[in-house]
């Protein structure tokens, strides 16, 4: 995180990207990579509708966490899942509680424009 009073902002095609704000503060993004061999496109909308679901259910009891998007790569049976919360604790608890399987929760960046 940059200090106080300063936000990270990234540069592209000139184009200025910064992190989303949230009740006047940056909001960190996190991925969730998730390894799912054998997934069938039901179950992948299930686990996104949990996913969306439990975010609801966090937010509803004060817990500031947020799914954003995923994307699934069939050839390889990889997902990404990208959430706004405070820490990758945050998003891994919530992948925890809803039964989800992931690998790993790094932090990144959303460059949707």
């Amino acid at each position: 995180m940059p200090p106080a009073g300063r936000r990270r902002t990234f540069s592209v095609e000139g184009r200025d990207l910064r992190p989303a704000e949230h009740g006047g503060h940056e909001m960190p993004v996190y991925m969730v990579d998730r390894d799912l061999p054998g997934v069938t496109l039901d179950a992948l909308a299930q686990a996104q509708r949990t996913a969306i679901d439990t975010a609801a259910s966090y937010q509803a009891q004060g817990r500031d966490v947020r799914y954003i998007r995923s994307t699934f790569v069939p050839g390889e049976s990889h997902c990404m899942c990208l959430f706004e919360a405070p820490s990758a604790q945050d998003v891994s608890d919530l992948n925890d509680d809803a039964q989800i399987p992931y690998t790993r929760v790094t932090e990144a960046m959303d460059l949707t424009p």
